[in-house]
């Protein structure tokens, strides 16, 4: 399976896994706003028929009150409750329609509480208030209430009513009381459910990511190696991948780059090996003719020199500097070819005495004085490159130098990690479109008939530097001089 399929398969199974939470957060979500909801409801049916009783009990005082004192505020407090229960009657039906026994219960008090409106407050209220209208009326009350009291049907008909009240609560309490423990129960375990299906979410989904990260990683750090070791030069690496996802095909790539780089290097490497070996035969081939014409010249100059004509000499002068400069040529290739092949160790280099033997060895003109800083490092490094270096570059500065006086200066600059080092005359300068052609092999700026030059002096200085990952850069305009500059790491 790919790699890319694998993640997305992973991503959408955490998905899921946190979608299947949110959906069970949310039934259970419903069911603690139902039980909350019913709690709420409930309540309001309580206070409705707490204040449906309250008000009945008013207006049984209310009456007493009245049929005995004839207090018209007593009607007044009756009248009052009577309307008040008219709206709690019709406020307490809708909360109770989907509880067919409570509405079953609701229905018989409302029979008993008309019943007792109906036969027995309002007749006898009427009778009261008629009372004071004519003696007959007064005897009519007297009567009634004499009746009422003695037959207890009134106060039989209101125990029964205060009776269905207390059911009508009593059972709505106890609903309440349960519905609260569901809606405790159901908080209750909707918080476990919610708590324990986020740490599942969190491990597996942890586990997954995990899992995808040591199952990548540590391919990717097979790879690591192993394009290490291709940096450092092993090329005969190989890794173990029988995955057919991205980084199974990435792997097989790898190896087959490492091992197109095992057979490039070891043609390169024989390659080399042959031209350094064609290289020296060659030079030794070539030297032993340039030896013999040059002892033949040795020779006629020796043995012959009073016969030769003046044109002749001269000639002979010719070829005895083209034969010196074709030696030279030949041993600037060799030292090209070696350079970084030869295994030097690193010694202490003091580079004020270094540069008095650099130059000792380089031909001096007349007239060029040569100011070496006072004060120049000592360093632990390797020799024989520093000394290269300095030799092309002061040597050049020598030779190419075209006043009669002239100078140049070598000093340095010194940075954190390396040291850099300027070589400054006051010679003819080097336009600007010859400043990158100097460093390649074989080129000069003189024409060689008429200056022995090879052009491999500032090649050797460069792909020395390159060679110990330094730098060098030329400062120069036609007529004002040349100052080169390279760096030198301390450490190296």
């Amino acid at each position: 399976m790919k790699i890319s399929y694998f993640i997305f398969l992973s991503f959408l199974f955490i998905l899921l896994l946190f979608s299947f939470t949110t959906y069970i957060n949310f039934q259970q979500s419903k069911e603690v706003k139902a039980n909350a909801e019913y709690v709420s409801t409930s309540g309001d049916i309580q206070k409705f028929t707490n204040r449906f009783q309250r008000n009945t009990l008013h207006m049984v005082n209310a009456l007493r009150g009245f049929l005995l004192s004839g207090d018209r505020g007593d009607i007044d407090a009756f009248d009052s409750a009577y309307y008040d229960n008219e709206t709690v009657i019709g406020s307490l039906s809708p909360l109770i329609a989907g509880d067919t026994s409570q509405n079953r219960r609701l229905s018989e008090i409302k029979i008993m509480y008309d019943q007792w409106t109906d036969d027995f407050a309002f007749p006898l209220k009427d009778a009261k208030l008629n009372s004071i209208i004519s003696d007959s009326a007064l005897i009519h009350f007297n009567r009634m209430y004499r009746e009422t009291s003695i037959a207890g049907s009134e106060k039989e008909l209101q125990r029964r009513l205060q009776t269905k009240f207390r059911d009508f609560s009593n059972y709505e309490y106890e609903r309440r009381y349960l519905r609260s423990k569901e809606l405790a129960e159901s908080v209750k375990s909707t918080r476990q459910i919610s708590f324990y299906l986020t740490i599942l979410s969190l491990v597996l989904g942890v586990f997954i990511v995990s899992y995808l990260t040591y199952r990548i990683s540590t391919r990717i750090n097979k790879m690591v190696t192993l394009a290490d070791s291709i940096a450092s030069g092993n090329y005969k690496v190989h890794i173990e991948e029988a995955g057919e996802d991205e980084l199974g095909k990435l792997s097989k790539s790898l190896n087959h780059m490492a091992n197109e780089l095992s057979e490039n290097i070891t043609q390169l490497k024989r390659k080399n090996e042959e031209l350094d070996q064609f290289a020296h035969i060659v030079s030794h081939d070539l030297k032993s003719p340039l030896r013999g014409i040059g002892n033949v010249i040795n020779w006629i100059e020796e043995d012959h020199g009073a016969e030769v004509t003046p044109k002749v000499n001269e000639y002979l002068q010719l070829i005895k500097g083209r034969v010196i400069r074709a030696e030279n040529l030949i041993q600037g290739i060799l030292s090209y070819a070696r350079i970084g092949k030869e295994e030097l160790e690193n010694e202490v280099v003091d580079t004020k005495e270094l540069l008095n033997e650099v130059i000792e060895s380089v031909n001096q003109k007349q007239g060029i004085k040569i100011d070496i800083s006072a004060v120049l490092p000592v360093m632990y490094t390797k020799r024989i490159p520093l000394f290269q270096v300095f030799s092309n570059l002061v040597g050049n500065a020598v030779k190419y130098h075209d006043k009669q006086l002239g100078e140049v200066r070598i000093y340095h600059h010194e940075h954190p990690s390396h040291y850099e080092f300027f070589i400054q005359d006051d010679g003819p300068g080097i336009s600007n479109k010859y400043h990158q052609k100097i460093f390649m092999i074989f080129q000069t700026l003189k024409e060689r008939d008429n200056f022995e030059s090879t052009g491999v002096g500032l090649a050797i200085v460069k792909k020395i530097l390159q060679a110990r990952g330094e730098t060098i850069q030329l400062s120069s305009e036609e007529g004002k001089g040349a100052t080169f500059s390279f760096t030198w790491s301390k450490n190296n």
